[in-house]
């Protein structure tokens, strides 16, 4: 840097107040691999050398493959006005509205967002989305725990296996218990009712793909008088009840399905829609409608419970902002498709997913279907599920995620299936694992 403001009598200063002697001091507890490591960076090129070098490594990109990658981030069909309208310079370069009276359209499109994240998870609050669906899961928890004052949050083990790392993160250096709740085959077992829980967590469809008896655990959550959270997948929810209505509490996601490519695993955004009796306790921001002293309609951020705005130790969440643009997105797709269109989207998913099943058991691969699914399954095979996804993509396809052992499925790897699976893509894959597999 070519200015620093701290001269070295500074440092010498905060180094004896912090009790060491040099600042490498500060960085000991790194292992010796990361720390200044030899990073073996090329020469420096020109533009021109550049620009050439990274259009050779896009050309690496083998985007138009059959792909049926899962286990928390897919792809889905992205209408062109997506793109077209969410990459407009006054979103693009907008970011969160500090002088909310001068950005009435962002606000605007906020709104709308809320709006449709509140209709799909049938419950009435929605903040104006959150970083992604980890950290809002994560969030939730936290939620659960400050409305209930309880320190103990059930976690279902169908929750998305990084997700649950991260919950844990947040919850126990604030001495929070998280209990896991196993799984009974595919599906969560039901609980007895607690009443020292705080919230019971349960991701619908669950990891591994399969439909949870969401109703009954929502009813456990209640009888022990703790809030029901459901971590589901928005586009599930164009067919599936809204899990405001089997008694969710919360509802929490990822929801980089609804509009956003898959981009190497992101960005995508998180989330959160609550009961209008926790409004309070929900973390980030809230736009609202009303009128001007003339009567016209406008938006205002009506609630912004982050530390930024009120007082660090009544704040909510350190949480100081939201995925604006991808939640955007979000909001022009689902715009773009209406009702009907992401209703057909899931069921053509769903349909997709279920033919693909059918073609790989007619081959002799086992698929697990002990519990319903909805467009992502379980397949257990003798190839190691890591060398069988380099095979396959040797063989010109993206297919195969590994089951975590913790799931306690002996060489199993997730397969996904969207309206954009084609017959031909089946038969490919079909073809491929036959062929990986041999005769059973």
């Amino acid at each position: 840097m070519e200015f620093l403001p701290h001269t070295e009598e500074d440092i010498r200063r905060a180094l004896a107040t912090i009790g060491v002697e040099t600042v490498d001091d500060l960085f000991r507890d790194l292992p010796s691999a990361l720390h200044l490591p030899n990073l073996n960076l090329p020469a420096g090129m020109d533009e021109d050398e550049l620009l050439r070098h990274l259009r050779g490594l896009a050309a690496r990109n083998q985007g138009d493959r059959p792909n049926f990658l899962g286990g928390g981030v897919r792809r889905h069909f992205i209408p062109s006005v997506t793109p077209h309208l969410a990459m407009q310079s006054a979103f693009v370069t907008a970011y969160t509205p500090y002088q909310p009276e001068v950005s009435q359209g962002l606000l605007q499109a906020t709104f709308e967002y809320q709006t449709m994240m509140s209709e799909l998870a049938g419950l009435p609050v929605s903040n104006a989305s959150m970083y992604d669906g980890a950290t809002a899961v994560a969030e939730a928890a936290l939620l659960a725990v400050r409305a209930t004052r309880r320190e103990r949050v059930i976690v279902a083990r169908g929750v998305h296996p990084e997700t649950l790392e991260v919950v844990t993160t947040y919850l126990r250096p604030l001495g929070v218990e998280v209990t896991l709740l196993e799984l009974d085959g595919l599906t969560s077992t039901i609980p007895e009712a607690d009443e020292g829980i705080a919230g019971i967590i349960v991701q619908n469809p669950n990891y591994l793909g399969y439909l949870e008896p969401v109703a009954d655990l929502a009813a456990v959550a209640c009888e022990a008088g703790g809030l029901y959270i459901a971590v589901a997948d928005p586009v599930s929810l164009g067919l599936l009840e809204p899990p405001g209505e089997l008694g969710a509490d919360v509802v929490v996601g990822e929801g980089q399905t609804l509009g956003n490519p898959v981009n190497f695993g992101g960005p995508g955004f998180g989330f959160m829609v609550v009961s209008e009796v926790l409004l309070r306790q929900m973390p980030g921001r809230l736009v609202g409608e009303t009128v001007d002293s003339e009567g016209r309609r406008g938006y205002v951020l009506t609630l912004q419970a982050r530390e930024q705005h009120i007082r660090r130790s009544k704040a909510k969440s350190n949480i100081c902002t939201n995925h604006q643009l991808t939640a955007l997105m979000a909001a022009v797709n689902l715009a773009a498709l209406g009702p009907q269109g992401l209703r057909e989207i899931a069921e053509q998913s769903v349909f997709a997913a279920h033919e693909l099943a059918d073609a790989l058991e007619s081959t002799g691969v086992r698929v697990r279907r002990e519990a319903r699914f909805f467009n992502e399954f379980v397949i257990e095979t003798r190839t190691p599920p890591g060398e069988l996804r380099r095979r396959l993509s040797e063989l010109g396809l993206s297919a195969g995620v590994p089951v975590p052992r913790a799931y306690g499925i002996s060489n199993g790897s997730l397969l996904a299936a969207t309206e954009l699976t084609t017959d031909k893509d089946i038969a490919t894959l079909q073809g491929a694992l036959a062929a990986i597999e041999g005769p059973s």
